[in-house]
């Protein structure tokens, strides 16, 4: 597994939770796994991974300048084998991309580095690996450079954000000292630019992407982000595999983070979190109306740009909202702005906390999700299990995962809108705001929803057997 992101980073971000269980769960099955991310600032000050030199060293060529890449080991708290590209010219930074919501100006060279280091050193790991199993634009050209190299590996690319491609201008191709043909309309080249993730969707083996309506969304023009040609073209060899829930992270019935624990069955504990969560954020504690919560990135695409404008009309009644996320700088003012304004009601919290996240999903009576995109919904996965019943726009692997509430037929537990507006996403609030009026129905609502079950021992299944179609289903995969 190759990717950007992942654990021992602590964020709000689907990516990280996905090389968290993922590769668990398939370890889990039998099958030897590592996972292979950037040595980043944030991990070197990380006490909690314990981390040793793997006494690899090996010189990168990225353009016409060599750097040192050199790998250190750990292991993840799900015992996976962690190898991490230290190179501190590149990663020894404040942030992962960048600072203040700009990109750094050499992130082509960053990640082109740790697309080569990372297949430098599958190539000298013994026994031999078999599959690269890559994430996102971040890890894209280890399959460019697998085909262009001749390599023994098959490759699998799993896109969980089509929106961010690793475009860069046309002369970054320098960088990867790959030949002329790959910067071509059939290579790596998109309107005139270097695109990491079209290179990694026309060279790899087999594409991924985390459910099926994200994977209809990102073959037409207005949910690829200008890649549907692309995609169309390739679409034989991209399925969809829907992400799952370490319960065993997640689950109120255990969680270690939280006051109190609580089931459908028990649901006493619940009331002492959303207690808690309103003492521990400094709001006002009782509230008639419900409590709202949103653990997430800060930024347009989810869906800060219908949100924001809510605000006043949300908190001007005696209900309370806790946010905790960062991103977009504009966004994260106006949360501020309004944390302000109304203080008795209003918490927001930009820098991410595990325990507070925790607690969030624990005291919070209705999740927001706003989302412009949600290409799998790991959040409202979360919600669901933890009795906060999703306000959500219909997007991506929302459909998935929340059923609406019709109380004709009563079926159903979330509320679902399907315009991305801010007034369809009012509607869609008001309707839950009536229906936790009725103590009994919302008591029944929580615990249909607590009672679904998106654990990834469904997915890693679907995993295993790409896997095993690709290196023959008489070998033992290793990914």
């Amino acid at each position: 597994m190759i990717s950007a992101e992942g654990p021992p980073l602590q964020r709000a971000g689907a990516l990280v939770d996905v090389m968290d269980a993922l590769p668990s769960a398939l370890r889990t099955r039998g099958h030897e796994v590592s996972a292979v991310l950037p040595f980043y600032r944030e991990i070197k000050e990380t006490r909690a991974l314990k981390k040793k030199d793997s006494g690899i060293t090996v010189d990168v060529q990225v353009g016409d300048k060599v750097y040192t890449a050199r790998y250190l080991e750990g292991r993840s708290a799900g015992g996976v084998q962690l190898f991490l590209i230290r190179c501190d010219e590149f990663f020894d930074r404040p942030g992962m991309y960048g600072e203040r919501g700009k990109p750094y100006d050499d992130n082509a060279a960053r990640f082109i580095f740790f697309c080569k280091a990372a297949l430098e050193l599958a190539r000298r790991l013994t026994p031999q690996v078999q599959i690269l199993h890559v994430h996102d634009w971040a890890a894209a050209l280890v399959p460019v450079y697998v085909n262009a190299l001749g390599l023994p590996f098959k490759t699998v690319l799993t896109i969980h954000h089509v929106a961010d491609q690793g475009s860069f201008w046309g002369l970054d191709f320098a960088l990867t000292n790959l030949p002329e043909r790959f910067f071509t309309l059939r290579g790596i080249e998109f309107l005139g630019r270097l695109n990491f993730l079209k290179g990694g969707i026309l060279y790899a083996d087999r594409l991924t992407t985390v459910s099926e309506h994200y994977r209809r969304e990102i073959l037409t023009p207005a949910g690829s982000h200008g890649l549907d040609g692309v995609l169309r073209e390739n679409a034989h060899r991209l399925s969809a595999i829907l992400d799952g829930v370490d319960y065993t992270r997640w689950n109120p019935a255990s969680d270690r983070l939280i006051p109190a624990r609580y089931d459908p069955r028990r649901l006493r504990g619940k009331q002492i979190c959303r207690e808690a969560l309103l003492k521990e954020v400094k709001l006002e504690s009782g509230p008639r109306g419900p409590v709202f919560g949103m653990v997430t990135r800060v930024v347009q695409e989810k869906g800060f740009e219908i949100l924001v404008p809510l605000l006043d009309r949300l908190l001007w009644d005696d209900v309370r909202l806790i946010i905790l996320g960062e991103g977009d700088p504009a966004y994260e003012t106006a949360l501020a702005v309004a944390a302000r304004k109304f203080p008795a009601k209003f918490a927001y919290q930009k820098n991410y906390d595990e325990k507070l996240a925790h607690l969030i999903q624990a005291g919070t009576d209705i999740s927001l999700i706003p989302s412009r995109f949600e290409p799998a919904g790991l959040i409202a996965m979360y919600n669901l299990k933890y009795g906060a019943l999703p306000v959500a726009r219909v997007t991506g692997g929302i459909q998935e995962i929340i059923e609406d509430y019709d109380p004709t037929a009563d079926t159903g537990y979330g509320f679902l809108c399907y315009d991305y507006s801010s007034e369809a996403f009012w509607d869609a609030i008001k309707r839950a705001r009536q229906m936790f009026r009725d103590r009994r129905l919302w008591t029944k609502l929580m615990k249909r929803a607590m009672a679904r079950n998106f654990s990834w021992d469904a997915s890693a299944e679907q995993y295993e057997a790409l896997y095993s179609e690709l290196v023959g289903a008489n070998d033992n995969a290793a990914a």
